[in-house]
């Protein structure tokens, strides 16, 4: 077995009620997710990112395909495949009565971990909240609160942990920890890490490999920088030392744009055009070069594309 999630023409429709007609938000969706990646789940706000993972989590029946979590479908085998998952939710669900550590503790016991096995000391100094870990939850900030979530996600001991949205709203001492736990889960413990997130920067440094979907169907799944590669485009930015000419001769192909600190910005395909041909064309028109750098594109530039035609 070398893929952690199997997906085969996975649909679903959510029944209509009154005045407002059925909605088909997945729509025969084929996805493999490989063992021991970081991968990417992304799409605009309704493109059926969330339906797909309350289906792999077994919250949401899908209406017709196959799923596969570590090996164990999902019809076939229901308590195995959702063993083999754990999912960090957006929304804060936490009982306010219970601390941290009881609630780790209840976790384990609704999926039917031993004692003997049970990691709650641990997995709460992993995620910082060690010195909490008897404290009322509803006294906890929210940055903690979203440590638990990732703590209640981890306590089965799950080969697939599920990110959703895990960083919105949050500080950046948080961020950075739950990507140094990310990480280190991945690299020590071989554990295979989906994120969805609309900040796609982090998409862009955190992930092996992305699929986009839109519209309930995929759009494209490849490895990121394979997915940075398909736009062509480039931006060379020329700092002048002092004011550039009105009239500058480029290579066909490169549109300039002149900014409001003097830069130009002159953007070209990388295919068509070399940056000598460029710096040629600027030393051609009496411009001396003060400041030069590049500027390419990222995931952005790359989901606007694919998802807007």
């Amino acid at each position: 077995m070398t893929n952690a999630i199997e997906i085969e023409g996975l649909r679903k429709v959510y029944g209509g009620s009154g005045k407002t007609p059925a909605k088909e938000a997945l729509k025969g969706l084929d996805l493999t997710i490989p063992q021991g990646s970081i991968f990417g789940l992304l799409g605009p706000n309704g493109a059926g990112k969330s339906t797909t993972i309350n289906i792999l989590a077994g919250l949401v029946r899908k209406t017709a395909g196959k799923v596969r979590i570590w090996g164990f479908d999902q019809d076939v085998n229901p308590r195995q495949s959702r063993a083999a998952i754990g999912v960090m939710p957006q929304e804060l669900n936490l009982d306010p009565f219970f601390s941290p550590a009881a609630a780790l503790e209840v976790q384990a016991g609704l999926y039917g971990v031993p004692k003997s096995q049970r990691r709650t000391a641990e997995i709460l100094d992993l995620v910082g909240l060690a010195d909490k870990a008897d404290a009322y939850a509803r006294t906890l900030s929210g940055g903690m609160r979203r440590r638990l979530l990732l703590a209640k996600a981890l306590v089965h001991h799950p080969q697939v942990l599920v990110l959703d949205e895990p960083t919105a709203g949050v500080d950046i001492e948080l961020r950075q920890m739950l990507w140094r736990n990310v990480r280190k889960l991945n690299r020590e413990r071989g554990m295979t890490i989906i994120l969805t997130t609309h900040y796609l920067e982090e998409a862009q440094e955190m992930c092996d490999e992305i699929a986009i979907i839109a519209q309930g169907e995929l759009v494209i799944r490849d490895r990121t920088e394979n997915l940075l590669n398909r736009l062509d485009g480039k931006t060379m930015v020329i700092v002048p030392d002092g004011e550039a000419p009105a009239e500058i001769a480029l290579p066909e192909g490169v549109e300039l744009d002149r900014r409001a600190d003097g830069s130009l910005a002159l953007t070209y395909g990388r295919g068509k055009v070399s940056a000598e041909a460029l710096l040629a064309a600027v030393h051609g028109a009496g411009i001396t070069i003060r400041d030069v750098r590049t500027e390419e594109a990222n995931l952005e530039d790359v989901f606007v594309s694919l998802t807007h035609g």
